[in-house]
């Protein structure tokens, strides 16, 4: 048996998680959650509602905030892989502006806690990626916002190679910049904006 383990990253708070996983000559078992578990390692995320999206190879959804009830998440990929990235833009945060990138994969089964204040998005790098998102707080859609996946001030290094053609929303590629943002909104304070 495989009991959870979990590893603090460069960034306060945000922590990558092995979950339980037991095989056997039947397949195998996972738990990817417990309430208990998760506290006893200073996660304290009550879901709110649970979120799954699939993409094409080449697909990079993010990167993605609320500016009103900022979401903490579990992400998960069920099938395929992604270089997940998670941005802090807490208020007085020591890493403001900095960013972690990580390799998520259905083999690996490796999960990623996002605290609130966090922005967040993926590049697909699998077809059929099945992603899945807890989500520790309601969507709020006039709150909904983000920051632009190519920002030259994050410079955050996309194994783009990896892909053949990159696919990115309309809304996504029209996000304002960090700079932009922090104009407009400031950081982000307790879950919410200045």
């Amino acid at each position: 048996m495989n009991p959870f383990k979990f590893l603090q990253t460069s960034l306060d708070g945000l922590t990558l998680i092995t979950p339980f996983f037991a095989p056997d000559y039947r397949g195998w078992f996972s738990k990817p959650f417990e309430k208990s578990i998760f506290a006893a390692h200073g996660i304290e995320l009550s879901p709110w509602e649970e979120l799954r999206s699939c993409s094409r190879k080449g697909v990079l959804r993010g990167l993605h905030l609320q500016r009103r009830h900022s979401q903490d998440k579990l992400v998960q990929v069920l099938h395929g892989a992604v270089y997940d990235v998670a941005v802090d833009l807490r208020e007085g945060s020591k890493t403001f502006g900095k960013w972690e990138g990580f390799y998520l994969t259905a083999e690996n089964r490796q999960m990623l806690y996002i605290p609130k204040g966090f922005a967040h998005g993926f590049l697909a790098l699998e077809e059929d990626t099945l992603f899945s998102y807890l989500c520790g707080d309601r969507y709020d859609s006039e709150a909904d916002s983000g920051i632009r996946w190519n920002d030259p001030h994050l410079a955050i290094d996309w194994p783009l190679d990896r892909v053949e053609r990159l696919i990115v929303s309309d809304k996504d590629t029209a996000l304002p910049t960090l700079a932009e943002f922090i104009q407009v909104y400031g950081a982000l304070k307790g879950g919410e904006t200045l």
